[in-house]
């Protein structure tokens, strides 16, 4: 990799984006750094309470100080270290409820916003993304987002506070300590914040690693059936095998930098604290300070090497959720190609009028239409036929907006696509696409899912016309019964049914068949094309088939080649006309074009 290409995180936009999550629950951070406050000053007064008792009781054992008044002492320090031990408890209970309540708010906030974003970007975002990294960026993002905010107020917060308390007090007991005390917190700091930036391009790399990994985890048990079909268990073995030994090496590359992060920590500590303990036994010899003071240094340093080590384990936390949100906050950044226009209107459609004008549009540099023009009528069925990659599918997904278009207009209604809401448009038409993915709910839940104001009756009609409540009249749970991640527990031929179903009950006026019929058998693409025929009945109708036998009845088939039309008529007047069609069809002979 180039110098120039190195993987770097974002961390001032990474920050930026955290903090918006973070800045509509101010007051609840407000209140939680109070909180932390009064807790970690009672933890340096505690010490100091310490040093007031040593003091106190040396001068007793000198019989400098007469018993009575020891105890008296005594005892109003123990009474201040209890009401203070108490208000602690209660301090820290508030605190870790807010901390709980701010963090769960923030990680519903990004998964929601990242979540809906995702979900709205274009056709061909998700077509050149693997669903196993996305759902591993979402996940790890909202991990970071309540490991970061534990650090900032819990690593952070704390040292910042006992720092500051146990600064302001040795210049008060020992000025030379307080000193000595900044120097070491800073250069500790200072080294590991050092050694953590020169892990930052490993710790992407790690990232990065297991997103592939995850991604191809997700394609191999969502292809679970090809690859045992083919028996190509081994094969699928051995690759894991190499993506998981890349995720460990980038994992090992990482996690190796904290021997050099520990063995500088080390020596700092060990340098500093010799020089700490030689200066105030300098100072207690030649009684410049008390031996409570000299017990108060010792056991506030001890005490807040704890605190250094928590901070440096809080900044190797920062950095991985700072990679952690990179990934995910990169995606943030993508835009929609496909937007609506500022002033779009909501799409009713009423007749049904379909009209492509004039389009012109390229797959990158593939050309696939070049001022091509079809006007569809209302309530009429045209079917889309020719060899693959002619651009039947491709004008579907440019009816659906899918992609813009180069040049032209796509008109429904006499009204362009590109003035209405997307989402209005893909609602006003429904489709039965060659490929049926079903979410892992009941086989009702999935048919609803186009119209989820219907009534049951309805849903359990568009069952029935579908002819399907024979076949889940066999299922153990009938319509409850659930189908499965993607329907992997129903035949192609019932994900088809179910996916007819779901398009009877959204009841469009425009109605996409795209090989609708292909996952059937004979028979029951027979009993099933009559129904078709019914669905069909006052709705345009596009119709894509491989199978010529299955759109003989259209009122027009538009036989495609290379991006345009070569021909176009009934099925009587074609057949009998030299050309694409009667070549298809003598191909197939009533097969499927291949």
């Amino acid at each position: 990799m180039g110098k120039n290409n190195k993987a770097k995180i974002n961390f001032r936009y990474n920050l930026k984006t955290y903090f918006e999550f973070l800045m509509k629950y101010k007051w609840l951070a407000i209140f939680i750094i109070l909180f932390t406050i009064f807790t970690e000053s009672k933890n340096v007064f505690d010490k100091f309470l310490f040093k007031i008792v040593i003091d106190k009781g040396t001068e007793f054992t000198s019989s400098i100080l007469a018993k009575a008044e020891f105890v008296n002492i005594l005892m109003i320090i123990g009474s201040v270290f209890i009401s203070l031990t108490l208000l602690q408890a209660i301090s820290n209970w508030i605190k870790n409820h807010l901390i709980n309540k701010l963090e769960t708010k923030m990680i519903a906030d990004l998964k929601r916003k990242y979540f809906s974003h995702i979900l709205n970007l274009d056709h061909s975002f998700h077509v050149t993304h693997k669903t196993g990294s996305l759902i591993s960026r979402l996940t790890r993002a909202a991990s970071a987002t309540e490991r970061l905010t534990d650090i900032f107020m819990f690593n952070f917060a704390s040292l910042i506070v006992q720092t500051t308390a146990i600064f302001f007090t040795l210049i008060y007991l020992d000025f030379i300590s307080a000193i000595i005390l900044i120097i070491i917190v800073a250069t500790f700091l200072v080294f590991s914040f050092i050694i953590q930036k020169i892990q930052e391009e490993s710790n992407l790399l790690a990232n990065k690693t297991e997103d592939i990994e995850k991604g191809n985890v997700a394609d191999f048990f969502t292809n679970v059936d090809s690859i045992k079909y083919f028996g190509k268990e081994k094969i699928i073995k051995e690759k894991y095998q190499n993506l998981s030994e890349e995720t460990k090496k980038a994992y090992l590359k990482n996690w190796n930098y904290f021997r050099y992060l520990a063995a500088g920590q080390t020596l700092i500590l060990a340098s500093g604290t010799f020089f700490m303990i030689y200066s105030s036994l300098l100072k207690f010899l030649n009684n410049e300070i008390t031996i409570g003071t000299l017990a108060f240094i010792y056991t506030v340093y001890l005490s807040l090497v704890g605190y250094m080590f928590g901070f440096v384990d809080g900044i190797r936390g920062f950095y991985r959720s700072m990679a952690d949100f990179q990934d995910l906050f990169e995606y943030g950044k993508i835009q929609k190609d496909i937007k609506d226009n500022p002033n779009a209107k909501e799409l009713k459609i009423k007749e049904g009028e379909i009209e492509f004008r004039n389009l012109k549009f390229n797959y990158g540099k593939r050309k696939i239409f070049n001022n091509f023009s079809l006007k569809i009528l209302k309530n009429k069925k045209i079917a889309l036929v020719g060899h693959s990659g002619s651009g039947k599918t491709t004008l579907v997904k440019l009816l659906y907006r899918f992609y813009d278009l180069d040049y032209g207009q796509i008109l429904i209604d006499n009204v362009d696509i590109k003035d209405v809401k997307q989402e209005s448009l893909r609602e006003e038409m429904s489709i039965v696409p060659q490929e049926c993915i079903l979410f892992d709910d009941t086989v009702y839940n999935n048919i609803k899912f186009s119209n989820p104001k219907a009534i049951r009756e309805e849903v359990m009609q568009a069952i029935k016309f579908a002819q399907l409540d024979k076949i889940i009249e066999k299922f153990p749970n009938k319509e409850k019964t659930i189908v499965g991640e993607r329907g992997v527990r129903l035949s192609g031929g019932e994900k088809q049914r179910v996916s007819i179903a779901r398009a009877i009950l959204a009841n469009k006026k425009i109605l996409v068949l795209d090989e609708a019929t292909s996952s059937l058998d004979s028979e029951t693409e027979h009993e099933i094309q009559n129904d078709l025929e019914k669905l069909m009945q006052n709705r345009t109708s596009i119709i894509i088939a491989h199978r010529l036998s299955t759109i003989m009845k259209a009122d027009k088939i538009i036989v495609m080649k290379n991006g345009k039309i070569v021909q176009e008529g009934a099925h009587a007047q074609l057949i009998n006309r030299i050309g694409e069609y009667k070549h298809l069809w003598n191909l197939q002979r009533g097969g499927y074009i291949k």
